[in-house]
């Protein structure tokens, strides 16, 4: 799923800057990092899971590149990607006594492609499309059930609109700052289970769901001009919600999500 994606929005960029190169263009690559934290809080149907429906994660790192491309003094396309993958356990109490300890898989995907309009020298407007995907492993030894796994993808994609601003506090550091909401939509998540429940649970389904959120970034710049470079450090927050509206037997009817940690971005410019 992530390189059809990715051979997409290259060929959207193509579209766009290629009627520009009788202009000369600015533009911006580099890397960019997030260690970050998270949590999630399930709304389930089912009295034995709403008892054990708040997770936290260990810190990882999200990495990816980062790209900007100035179509002229009003417009610039941007494009973010980041990726991590990594490994949590989960304790989960039955209620009946005992617990059992679930071990779990993970990697996802978090990108986003906007077009940026100039309102002012602070301030810009933008819109375009987000992408959140991941796909999570589990597995855990139940006393009563036996050996029990299961899988699940799951893909959205939606339109994105935001602000963001830039103020010089001197003339190398700046302060940025970014809000922005979105509207995801999905084929729905493929969830796989090697374990029926009751015999009604089926082994294999697909759950409709949507997505909304909103993302925010707080960060201080350092430009260095002898090598056209920019260092940023700062502060992100993601909260998004999975409102799941076709959950029966999947019993979960929406899940609030947050990932919050410190950001990390270095930036190289050059003219065409």
């Amino acid at each position: 799923m992530r390189r059809p994606l990715l051979k997409y929005i290259i060929y959207v960029c193509m579209g766009i800057i290629i009627p520009c190169k009788v202009y000369a263009i600015d533009i911006t690559v580099g890397a960019s990092t997030w260690y970050a934290w998270g949590s999630r809080y399930e709304d389930a149907q089912d009295y034995s899971i709403r008892n054990n429906n708040n997770y936290a994660f260990d810190p990882t790192f999200f990495y990816g590149p980062a790209v900007s491309v100035k179509l002229n003094n009003d417009f610039n396309l941007t494009f973010v990607y980041l990726y991590t993958k990594f490994d949590y356990t989960e304790t989960v109490y039955k209620d009946f006594g005992g617990a059992y300890f679930v071990k779990s898989k993970i990697q996802r995907s978090d990108s986003d492609l906007a077009l940026n309009y100039r309102l002012n020298h602070y301030l810009k407007v933008f819109a375009g499309m987000k992408y959140l995907g991941y796909e999570v492993k589990s597995s855990y030894d139940d006393t009563k059930q036996g050996t029990h796994s299961c899988q699940s993808k799951h893909n959205s994609f939606g339109p994105g609109l935001g602000l963001s601003s830039a103020y010089p506090v001197t003339e190398n550091i700046f302060l940025l700052a970014t809000l922005s909401g979105f509207y995801l939509f999905s084929p729905g998540e493929k969830f796989e289970d090697n374990l029926l429940y009751d015999g009604d649970r089926p082994a294999k389904m697909t759950i409709g769901y949507n997505e909304y959120g909103i993302n925010t970034n707080i960060s201080v710049a350092y430009y260095i001009a002898q090598i056209s470079t920019v260092i940023s450090l700062g502060c992100r927050y993601q909260y998004f919600i999975t409102d799941y509206y076709d959950y029966e037997p999947f019993l979960i009817n929406n899940i609030k999500n947050q990932i919050y940690g410190i950001t990390l971005t270095a930036t190289y410019t050059f003219s065409l």
